[in-house]
């Protein structure tokens, strides 16, 4: 298991097109990629439990990835995240 804390950058946070491209980038992995915001868990393959996180811009999430392309998959979801997906 693997985590990292990253701050998401994007002015109006992860609503429904950054939480769709951050699902999108986490479905190419086996591994389970969950992350953490205030005391709440969410999948970061479900649209839905990303939206219904409600994190805004400035917040910091910190990301979980548990299975065999655990350190792929954290890496490239960090530099999503940093990168701004897509916006």
């Amino acid at each position: 298991m693997v985590s990292q804390k990253v701050t998401i950058k994007n002015p109006t946070g992860l609503h429904l097109r950054p939480a769709g491209i951050l699902c999108k980038e986490a479905m190419q992995f086996k591994s389970l990629i969950t992350f953490n915001f205030r005391e709440n868990t969410a999948n970061a393959k479900s649209v839905l439990s990303v939206l219904g996180a409600c994190v805004k811009c400035g917040d910091e999430i910190e990301f979980v990835c548990e299975g065999e392309d655990e350190q792929e998959a954290l890496a490239s979801l960090v530099e999503a995240i940093e990168s701004g997906l897509g916006e």
